[in-house]
């Protein structure tokens, strides 16, 4: 319990610090987006699904042609991820702005709302959309669900989509049963070396 509060705290704490910080870099990348792509809004929303497997929405800044989503079903015979995750490594949808945000995970940024509102935690295992998580076998999506998902994970400073369906389940498992303050630290500590490489972002 004490474990649980205290990363509530922290993710409190840094989120908002980094909201307040990171606001005029946000305002840039939303002018940028809009000019890029003018007909669809600057953030981007989804369904995704949280802790206790409730259902919240995720916020992102739009990477993609605002008609992305009705686009997706002509896509997915060209999906690169295993397991029930859609993933295109020259997705055609991307937006010249999009594919610089995604490529730097700027297009992330937005979830420190997610994060202060207490619907997310800055690490943790990634949410998936929902129809995502409903092909999940139900003992792994039951296990992922019993922690807030996160910004940040093993998954994220690992390869994120160089490493296969199977693999990072097995990575938001020993997330969950070894968790500690140590290891969420570690985890923070290489996002950003991550986030420069950027390894296996699409």
């Amino acid at each position: 319990m004490l474990g649980k509060f205290s990363k509530r705290i922290f993710d409190i704490v840094i989120s908002g610090l980094a909201l307040i910080i990171l606001s005029p870099l946000m305002l840039l990348i939303a002018v940028l987006i809009k000019i890029d792509s003018p007909g669809g809004p600057v953030i981007f929303k989804q369904k995704r699904v949280g802790l206790n497997g409730k259902v919240f929405t995720l916020y992102k800044f739009r990477s993609m042609v605002p008609e992305a989503e009705q686009l997706k079903a002509s896509l997915m015979n060209f999906n690169e991820m295993s397991g029930p995750v859609f993933k295109i490594k020259n997705d055609p949808r991307v937006t010249k702005v999009g594919r610089f945000i995604r490529k730097t995970s700027i297009d992330e940024l937005p979830q420190l709302i997610n994060v202060f509102k207490g619907e997310m935690s800055l690490i943790g295992p990634r949410p998936l959309p929902v129809e995502e998580a409903a092909k999940i076998e139900p003992h792994i999506s039951s296990k992922r669900s019993s922690v807030k998902p996160g910004i940040t994970c093993i998954w994220q400073i690992s390869g994120r989509n160089l490493v296969d369906f199977e693999e990072w389940m097995k990575m938001d498992m020993h997330y969950i049963d070894n968790w500690s303050f140590w290891l969420d630290w570690k985890i923070l500590f290489l996002t950003l070396p991550a986030v420069i490489s950027g390894k296996g972002a699409n």
